[in-house]
């Protein structure tokens, strides 16, 4: 796991090796026994089942089906189609908080290198966006590392721009008609954020790029955000205004978990609304097994 306030290019690159490891492992363990194809393809999806004819290789003989109807029959493949991969990074100002281990910046950062790693693995096209305190960075999909290598240096510089006393005008959404503008069918789109610039307001916007294609919102957060440290009295500051409190009031505590409870649950409601799958990742959440 990547820890810290900031993460650079060589933190990012150096995960392909753990991935690359750990798709091997699956693949030896799937096929123990068996001979495996050096072909890389896509794969194949099953599309039916039908009578056996001459020339049908014996190995996809469905037997159940073939015991049952007392005549062979086979199960028919068809080519998976590819769907090349897209990865959009928030690397906004409000990424840049965290209360333990790193920042939600750098949480954000690692989930989209192992998506993006994962993804050429698997032999896909794989592009990226980092939405970042400046604007926009784009690279259209490609299959090959020095693409995802040249994406990530660009979410490694954007993390390195966060300040906490920068101001931007430039709000996460306005990625979102890019990302539909590239990836107008057939992606496979991970939007890797905290959310908060994400409400109903973009019900429209979600509901088009899932009609077209496989969504996945993957929301990153602290657990400082869930609820109130151990009472005490605190000062917090964004380096522009001061804040004192007491955390050890009963119903400052109680109102603080309910609005990100009803947060959580709205963005819950929103993505069932649209289609569109939702995971949550804090900034401790081992990465490995999540997004590896």
């Amino acid at each position: 796991m990547l820890l810290g306030a900031y993460v650079d290019t060589e933190d990012l690159l150096a995960l392909r090796a753990g991935i690359a490891r750990a798709q091997r492992s699956r693949r030896a363990n799937v096929a123990h026994g068996e001979r495996v194809s050096r072909q890389r393809g896509r794969g194949m999806d099953f599309a039916e089942v039908r009578a056996y004819q001459p020339g049908d290789d014996v190995r996809t003989i469905d037997w159940r089906v073939t015991a049952r109807r007392n005549k062979p029959h086979t199960k028919v493949f068809q080519e998976e189609k590819e769907r090349p991969t897209l990865v959009l990074v928030d690397q906004t100002r409000q990424m840049f908080f965290g209360s333990k281990a790193r920042l939600k910046s750098v949480a954000a950062a690692e989930t989209g290198a192992r998506i993006a790693w994962r993804s050429l693995a698997n032999n896909d096209r794989v592009g990226g966006i980092v939405a970042g305190e400046t604007g926009l960075l784009v690279h259209r999909p490609l299959r090959n590392a020095r693409a995802v290598a040249r994406f990530l240096h660009d979410v490694a510089k954007s993390n390195a721009a966060l300040n906490a006393g920068v101001t931007s005008s430039f709000a996460f959404r306005d990625a979102l008609p890019k990302v539909a503008h590239i990836a107008r069918s057939g992606h496979r789109i991970h939007i890797i954020t905290d959310c908060h610039s994400l409400d109903a307001s973009d019900r429209e916007r979600l509901l088009h790029l899932s009609r077209h294609n496989d969504v996945r919102i993957v929301f990153v957060f602290d657990e400082l955000e869930t609820r109130l440290p151990p009472a005490n009295r605190y000062r917090v500051t964004d380096q522009q205004q001061t804040l004192q409190f007491h955390s050890g009031n009963g119903k400052l505590r109680e109102a603080y978990a309910e609005r990100f409870a009803e947060r959580r649950k709205a963005l819950e409601s929103l993505c069932r609304d649209v289609k569109v799958q939702c995971s949550f990742i804090t900034t401790t959440t081992p990465l490995d097994g999540v997004v590896g």
